[in-house]
């Protein structure tokens, strides 16, 4: 299986830091149609994402003012990660168990990439389009020979 690189080796990384407010975040994700990003210090190293979940449940909910908040008081700070060189199985598992929808893809100390659920969500589901299409080949094709060999057995049969 392929590493979760390369997944995201085309892809645009976008990201912002934590001391930008939620207003200009909220732009931004809706800008680059995103669900969430992730926040990175003056070295890009990540130091946490920030999400549409976050807005609603951290600021609005709060009655914070999203133009004066800013995104290191309200960003989730705990991240759970993966490593360039995992698997969408591996990825996927790690997001049931923490229950969340995005995953920053890191390489060495450097963020590379994010991926989303809906991402793997999609690999998985390639995945096993392949293997049902294989399985269904497996089931239907003739091996070369068979069908001489049916015939001949058929005649003896018959004798």
């Amino acid at each position: 299986m392929k590493p979760i690189s390369e997944l995201i080796r085309e892809r645009p990384l976008y990201s912002l830091t934590a001391n930008k407010t939620v207003a200009d975040a909220a732009q931004f994700m809706a800008e680059k149609n995103v669900g969430a990003l992730p926040v990175v210090d003056d070295q890009s190293r990540l130091v946490g994402i920030f999400s549409e979940r976050d807005v609603i449940t951290r600021v609005i909910a709060r009655g914070l003012n999203p133009s004066t908040t800013l995104v290191k008081d309200v960003m989730t700070k705990d991240v759970v990660i993966a490593r360039a060189d995992e698997s969408y199985e591996s990825c996927l598992r790690k997001m049931q168990q923490v229950h969340c929808r995005h995953l920053p893809i890191i390489s060495g100390e450097q963020l590379i990439g994010m991926v989303s659920l809906r991402d793997l969500l999609m690999v998985d589901l390639s995945v096993k389009e392949q293997n049902i299409e294989y399985l269904h080949s497996y089931i239907y094709t003739v091996p070369p020979g068979a069908a001489k060999r049916y015939a001949t057995d058929r005649s003896l049969d018959e004798h």
